[in-house]
This record gives C-alpha cells, sequence and structure tokens, in this order.
C-alpha cells in the first residue's frame, strides 16, 4: 500500500513541475545518446581495423629469426672477444619439415586456420615501367578460407590463380600504376634476379592502399622457382585461432610447440594498438563524463525539489511517512526521469548510428565505420540507470533526514 503512495507522490511531484522534469530528461537523453554513439564509434574504428588488418595479416605468424652473431666465445672461464661488431649470421631461413609443423598446428584445438607462407621481394616491369613491391606465394585454397580473399576480389576470381601456376593476382594500385587489366601479361623481376613473364588472372583491392599498391599474390610453388628454391622452401606459416583476441597469450604456446618464433598480430603492431588504446580511453572518459554530467543536472533539480517540497515533506513524515519511505519517493522521481531519458536517448542514438552506418565516406574506410553492438546499448541503459540512482539517492538522504518539528517551529 505504501509503495502505491509513494509512487503517487512521486508522479505528483514529476508532473508538478513539467519544465525541470523536461530539462533533466533531456540531459540523460543526450548523456545515454552520446554514450551509446561514442561506444557504438569506437566499437565500429575497431571491427573496421581489424577486418583491414586480417585481409592480409594472421592471427600468429611461426617464422625463422635471424641469427644474431655472438661478440665473445667462452675459454677456460674468461672471456675473449672475437668478434667486435655483432652481425646477422648468414643462413638459411626456411622452417624445417613444414608439412609436419603445419599438422601439428592443425591439431590444436584453438587453431581454426593454418597456411604456408613465402614473400619474395620483386620488381613489376611493364615496358619502361617499372615499380618494387612484393609477390607472396600461397596455396589459394587455404589463403583464401583465412584472408576471405575473394571477398575483396574485384576483377577475375581466386580460384583462377589455383587453376594457372604463372597467374598472377595483382593489387588494384599496382594495376593502375602499370596500365594493365585481368588478361593482360606483366613481367616481374625477383631479388635474386629470375625474371618470369605472368598472366594476371584477377585484380584484388583491399582498401589499404599500403597493400594494394606494392603487393601481388602468386602460387607457392611459382615463388620458390623465383627464389631459385625447392619445394620444401618456407619461410612463414600463418595461423588464425578461433578467437584474435586471444593471439597474444596462445603465440608462447605455439613458439614452445614449433621450436619457432610465433609473432601475434598485436606485437606486431604495437604502434596501431598504443594508438587504438589511447582512443579508447578518450572515447570512454568524453562519454562518461557527458552521462555524469547528466547526473549532475538531475541531482541539482532534485535537490531544489526537495528545498521546494521541504514542508511538504515535513508533514509527510508527521502524517506517518518514515526516513524510508521519503527516500523512496525521490528516488523513485529520478528513476522515472531517468528511464524517460533512457528511452528516447536509446531511441535518438538508434538513429544516429543507423543514418552514420549508410553514410558512404569513401577512399580506404568505405562506409562510417560505426558498429551497431548491442552490448552497447546495456551498457548505456545500465549505467544511466546508476547515474541517476545515484543522482536522485544523494538529495532523497538529505530529505529523509529532515526533522518535521524544527520545520513547523519555523
Amino acid at each position: 500500500m505504501k509503495y502505491s503512495v509513494n509512487s503517487e507522490v512521486s508522479y505528483t511531484y514529476i508532473i508538478s513541475n513539467k519544465r525541470l522534469t523536461l530539462i533533466a530528461a533531456l540531459g540523460v537523453t543526450l548523456g545515454i545518446a552520446i554514450f551509446i554513439f561514442m561506444n557504438s564509434m569506437m566499437a565500429g574504428f575497431d571491427k573496421s581495423s581489424a577486418d583491414a588488418f586480417f585481409k592480409s595479416i594472421p592471427h600468429i605468424r611461426i617464422y625463422k629469426e635471424d641469427v644474431i652473431s655472438k661478440p665473445i666465445s667462452e675459454t677456460n672461464g674468461k672471456s675473449i672477444p672475437i668478434i667486435i661488431n655483432p652481425k646477422v649470421v648468414p643462413s638459411n631461413n626456411t622452417i624445417d619439415n613444414p608439412k609436419e609443423i603445419i599438422q601439428l598446428l592443425k591439431n590444436q584445438k584453438e587453431v581454426a586456420f593454418v597456411t604456408p607462407q613465402l614473400t619474395v621481394g620483386i620488381f613489376f616491369n611493364n615496358a619502361k615501367t617499372q615499380i618494387s613491391g612484393r609477390a607472396i606465394g600461397i596455396l589459394p585454397e587455404e589463403a583464401n578460407q583465412m584472408f576471405n580473399m575473394e571477398s575483396y576480389v574485384v576483377e577475375g576470381s581466386i580460384n583462377n590463380l589455383k587453376n594457372n601456376l604463372n597467374g598472377i593476382l595483382l593489387g588494384s594500385g599496382v594495376a593502375s600504376k602499370m596500365n594493365v587489366k585481368e588478361g593482360d601479361n606483366i613481367s616481374i623481376t625477383s631479388s635474386v634476379g629470375m625474371t618470369k613473364v605472368m598472366k594476371i588472372i584477377g585484380i584484388f583491392q583491399t582498401n589499404n592502399s599500403v597493400v594494394d599498391k606494392s603487393t601481388a599474390y602468386i602460387n607457392i610453388a611459382y615463388a620458390q622457382q623465383l627464389l631459385k628454391k625447392n619445394a620444401q622452401y618456407i619461410t612463414d606459416i600463418n595461423v588464425n585461432i578461433k578467437d584474435f583476441n586471444n593471439a597474444k597469450a596462445f603465440a608462447p604456446e605455439l613458439a614452445q610447440l614449433t621450436n619457432y618464433n610465433a609473432e601475434d598480430w598485436e606485437t606486431a603492431n604495437e604502434t596501431y594498438m598504443a594508438a587504438t588504446r589511447m582512443r579508447a580511453i578518450i572515447i570512454r572518459f568524453v562519454s562518461v563524463s557527458i552521462l555524469i554530467v547528466a547526473g549532475f543536472g538531475i541531482y541539482n533539480i532534485l535537490n531544489m525539489t526537495v528545498m521546494q517540497k521541504i514542508n511538504d515533506i515535513a508533514i509527510l513524515k508527521a502524517i506517518g511517512f518514515n526516513g524510508r519511505d521519503v527516500i523512496k519517493i525521490f528516488v523513485g522521481q529520478a528513476l522515472i526521469i531517468g528511464l524517460i531519458g533512457i528511452v528516447f536517448g536509446v531511441l535518438f542514438a538508434s538513429i544516429m548510428v543507423t543514418v552514420l552506418q549508410n553514410y558512404y565516406v569513401g577512399g580506404d574506410i568505405g562506409y562510417f565505420p560505426i558498429y551497431f553492438k548491442i552490448g552497447n546499448f546495456l551498457k548505456g541503459i545500465l549505467f544511466g540507470f546508476a547515474v541517476t540512482f545515484l543522482a536522485g539517492f544523494i538529495p532523497a538522504r538529505k530529505a529523509a533526514n529532515i526533522d518535521p518539528v524544527a520545520i513547523f517551529r519555523k
């Protein structure tokens, strides 16, 4: 019974001063909308960056590290310097027994895809035009499974690479510079002086200008020929796991398992990760600050209500309402205002996210990178209720401690 009476009093206070209620609800609406919008934008940036990254980069790369010569040698317990300047020791950087290691990796529960890779430094030649770049030797079917290459092939097909040993899948930037198209021939010269004429079986566009302007994909057998190596020559094994966020923790296990270096994508892109963390901190700080400001707006309004209704509160307490009832009245008022603000805030945020999702920015970005993630909406709703509850509870405690006798004496 008392609960319904408390709710009635809360509702009465809300409608008796509609202007203040509207201002408070509007503050919550903007706070919630911006909180959800900013977090959705951050999620969109992360998803867009990850999609761009993993079009050509694996979650974990297995490779053989260059060996550095040691400057000292132990003789009878004494260190005798024999090399003054440590240098990279010339050695074969191929992975021994690559087939066995690939099978070993495939047997791991966390591993989703495994494929070998061989990168060759080359020059693209067409008449008098020559540009430097790289040819990545792949197994077309496996690489397509790992990187979803078919999704960014704009001319031809990745399947053409499988059926054509001397075929080459060219980056759109390279094709534009060399003025070639699908079906044309192009000459490439490797770093060891091997020259081959290859047929362009397709053109890809990742929207990463660095990759598109310098990279081509060829069959791994042809890459081995360009380096004058045999069929066992593999320098990299690419590994994708089920959750790329676990790559950094899982990489040491693969390094121990294979006895080769295992570099996760985060470690390989530390500058990018640092910038991502900094961006996340800024976005979260701004969005939370705006929501807290909205909470202060509710607090100020309820605090003013307490001062204006101090005589009413004294009467309520005199007729049998206790401090807990008074707290329920003002917290209920805050939560109703918060609920109104949250409903409109979620609606406003949904509209903003939907509009920007369909806004084409162009260039390497494409559509505006914003991601409609339910988790961000739930966070906004929960955080909004938490802020409005605290904003109502603080003045409510003040009202609960009012002594009705002291008020009547005044």
